[in-house]
């Protein structure tokens, strides 16, 4: 048997919807059915469409205008693309620790990574299970700062009933073909702070004003800011929009699988070979990523190799951002990251995709137990 890490989910209305295309170009009829899905079902102000989450990131930094030398404070534990939007607008990341138990932004250690350079919080939803968002808003608050939301994993995800990405000034999704809701390539930024909304839209068209030429607002458009192109193409929206008609189905599938692998390992846990995801209560994730923390390292390899042997495609990641070339010549750490360094070496992903079943996820259990035991 052998069992990809990932496999893409077809509703069957995709080739369905991209045969409709009257355009290659970005923003056609799909993708303002996807701005229009998004808007209605999430409750956010805004939502525009990108060609990757790392896009709507660096829309964010271009929002918030800004400046060499200004900080964000952020997870080390994350994809580089978190670091890199902010750090291409010359801002310094500020690396603090996560939490052991969500694998979170470590929402107590902020106050005191803050200076008087710091402008935003920046946070990661880690497996679409929400960060301690109260306090982190709280924090920003009182010190006059913005939340920008990492939710690339977290489409459906909630924190006290709220959808994760709504929260925040911005937050950000990705629709790559590794996520819940795909279309191989895609993003989008959800814009919950009115102020933002218009410059958003100029930024997203090469700093001009051309949404609203279209929209008959204006008689012809000029440049406005500085800005780039952040539209997505329209193949791309009409694949994703038969996604997101299908969310609710596909969210609940993986939760299923979810559900079974954790009831599975819960014999492992008890033993002390390994530690289960942590859902806190007011938490309601959405089954991106089913991990394992083991013992070590040593034991992490083994595992992964014995999977490997048994065709049952596992990874791990992440490389912690403050340990490698980049982060440490664009960022700088505060205080020790010692959550951050340890579970990035004991943790183990498993597959998890709307095709499984359970003959699958049963084999992934045994096969991944006879590793945990030798």
């Amino acid at each position: 048997m052998y069992i990809p890490f990932v496999k893409i989910y077809l509703t069957g209305n995709e080739k369905q919807n991209i045969s409709q295309t009257s355009s290659l170009s970005g923003d056609g009829f799909f993708t303002r059915q996807c701005h229009a899905w998004l808007e209605q079902n999430l409750r956010c102000n805004k939502a525009l469409l990108t060609p990757s989450c790392t896009a709507a990131l660096e829309m964010a930094a271009l929002l918030m205008n800004l400046n060499s030398g200004d900080e964000i404070i952020m997870p080390s534990y994350t994809f580089p693309s978190t670091a890199n939007a902010f750090a291409l607008r010359g801002a310094i990341p500020v690396f603090v620790d996560i939490r052991p138990d969500t694998l979170n932004l470590n929402e107590t250690l902020i106050e005191s990574a803050i200076t008087a350079k710091t402008r935003a919080i920046v946070l990661v939803h880690y497996a679409g299970v929400a960060c301690e968002m109260d306090t982190i808003i709280k924090i920003a608050k009182k010190y006059e700062l913005y939340v920008i939301e990492d939710g690339a994993q977290a489409i459906l995800a909630k924190y006290k009933g709220r959808y994760l990405g709504t929260l925040g000034d911005l937050g950000t999704y990705s629709f790559h073909e590794t996520k819940n809701i795909t279309c191989g390539e895609g993003g989008a930024l959800l814009i919950n702070n009115p102020h933002f909304i218009d410059r958003a839209e100029i930024i997203r068209e090469k700093g001009t004003n051309r949404s609203s030429f279209y929209r008959g607002e204006i008689d012809k458009y000029t440049w406005q800011h500085l800005g780039s192109s952040y539209l997505p193409s329209e193949l791309n929206s009409a694949f994703l929009f038969a996604q997101l008609e299908a969310a609710e189905y596909i969210t609940e599938r993986r939760l299923n699988y979810w559900n079974i692998y954790h009831e599975g390992f819960a014999d492992m846990e008890d033993s002390g070979l390994i530690r289960r995801p942590i859902i806190p209560a007011e938490c309601e994730h959405n089954a991106h990523i089913y991990y394992l923390l083991v013992t070590d390292v040593d034991k992490r390899d083994k595992v992964l190799a014995h999977l490997k042997q048994k065709g049952i495609m596992a990874v791990f990641h992440y490389i912690p951002l403050h340990q490698s070339p980049a982060g440490k010549l664009f960022a700088r750490a505060h205080g020790e990251l010692i959550n951050t360094e340890s579970i990035s070496k004991r943790i183990l992903r498993l597959p998890l995709f709307v095709d499984m079943n359970e003959n699958m996820l049963q084999f992934i259990v045994e096969t991944t137990k006879e590793a945990l035991l030798n």
